[in-house]
């Protein structure tokens, strides 16, 4: 029975670790589907929190929403919650917290009661990425040309009412936003760039700091593989010496030597007898 107890003490020492390693990978983020900055009155949006069990997104002005009380979901990776149907007072920035006081990411949406809007990405553009900005009206038509602006100066027109960007920099962060001729404007939404990660520029403080961060990450695996061979080892001696499959005998004869001989020239290790009756 003590074995056994050990067993599971190992086991469940396992599963804490795991659990711990896997809420220090989960990054504290918050996205929102559509993947977009701008949406029309009654749209519904959904937000996707991570590393968290419940999706308690907080608003700039209105606090915290309360609809993801009613609409929260597990996910994958943490949890989620909508809000049905969206309004023009809905506008603003959208983040979250974790029960230790982290901050996740700030999204900032416009809802408008306008025809048209900008789909642009909702969270920040990683550079030399291509980013595809798309000018909507509500009422579908394919004889609308958009005209796409960027800090109120007039940058590309389409009859597609598409504008990509190749190789996004830093050069190409600001305020966008796009017209149609008969149908109206967009509200403007802000295009930011991520923190560029080039390898040419990485000195080695930064290597080393990066290399430590993994190491440190690794350590919960590799204490856990140990215990985990450690159980393995564990279930063998039960499997050895467990009842009814080999037989503990008073007159079990021990050696010096790793092993003893049979008597068909079969070798068996000292300490566990194979039953013969």
């Amino acid at each position: 029975m003590e074995v056994k107890a050990l067993c599971i003490k190992l086991l469940m020492t396992i599963v804490i670790l795991l659990g711990v390693q896997d809420q220090k990978v989960d990054a504290v983020s918050l996205r929102v589907v559509p993947n977009r900055l701008q949406f029309f009155e009654y749209e519904e949006v959904t937000f996707y929190c991570e590393a968290v069990i419940n999706c308690e997104v907080m608003h700039k002005f209105k606090g915290k929403v309360e609809s993801c009380n009613k609409t929260n979901e597990r996910t994958p990776t943490g949890s989620s919650c909508s809000i049905k149907i969206v309004f023009r007072d809905d506008s603003g920035e959208y983040w979250y917290e974790t029960e230790g006081g982290k901050r996740s990411n700030i999204i900032s949406l416009s809802v408008t009661a306008g025809a048209v809007i900008l789909e642009s990405p909702a969270v920040p553009v990683s550079m030399e990425e291509t980013v595809t900005l798309s000018c909507s009206i509500k009422i579908a038509s394919s004889n609308f040309t958009a005209d796409f602006y960027k800090d109120g100066h007039l940058i590309y027109q389409s009859s597609k009412r598409n504008m990509n960007i190749y190789r996004f920099s830093n050069s190409d962060e600001g305020l966008y936003k796009c017209s149609i001729s008969g149908a109206g404007e967009s509200p403007a939404s802000w295009l930011k760039v991520t923190v560029a990660q080039n390898v040419n520029s990485t000195t080695n403080a930064d290597s080393h700091k990066e290399m430590s961060k993994s190491s440190s990450a690794a350590i919960p695996w590799i204490t856990a593989t140990i215990l985990f061979i450690a159980l393995l080892m564990v279930a063998v001696g039960l499997s050895c010496f467990g009842r009814g499959y080999w037989d503990r005998d008073d007159d079990i004869l021990y050696s010096t030597a790793n092993y003893y001989t049979l008597g068909l020239g079969e070798t068996q290790p000292k300490g566990c007898r194979k039953r013969t009756d």
